[in-house]
């Protein structure tokens, strides 16, 4: 049996963006706006809106329930700030969340409310998804 976590990362992520295309869209402010203020530039890929979702959908199918701000630190990146030492910082929150929101409304992810781990999990739909993904990169 195949499974998610055996094929690679990238042809993973890169099968489910195309998937994702039909699902749902970018928003019109997508090809204008920074992944986060440690950036100085826009992405220069015409779809990295779908790349992103795809990686996120990953990676709530791999970790959890996960929230914001988990997802905000797994895609920050240091800033550089000059001749000042380099930081980190967290990547742009309302990027992930509206990828969240239009997961959760394509039905992929859920919200579990219980609990002390609160955050989105992966529904049965987005995990059978990502399993017929991973067979079709497998072959």
């Amino acid at each position: 049996m195949v499974s998610v976590f055996k094929v690679s990362p990238q042809s993973l992520v890169k099968e489910t963006a195309e998937e994702l295309k039909g699902k749902f869209q970018a928003p019109s402010w997508a090809t204008f706006v920074k992944t986060g203020h440690n950036k100085e530039r826009p992405p220069m890929q015409p779809d990295w809106w779908h790349i992103r979702a795809a990686s996120v959908l990953r990676v709530i199918y791999k970790d959890g329930p996960v929230g914001v701000s988990k997802l905000r630190s797994k895609y920050g990146s240091r800033k550089n700030r000059g001749v000042k030492p380099h930081k980190f910082t967290r990547a742009s929150g309302n990027i992930i969340r509206k990828i969240l929101q239009q997961l959760e409304t394509a039905g992929l992810v859920q919200q579990q409310k219980t609990g002390v781990h609160k955050g989105r999990i992966i529904t049965p739909a987005g995990s059978s998804l990502l399993s017929k993904i991973a067979k079709k990169v497998e072959k």
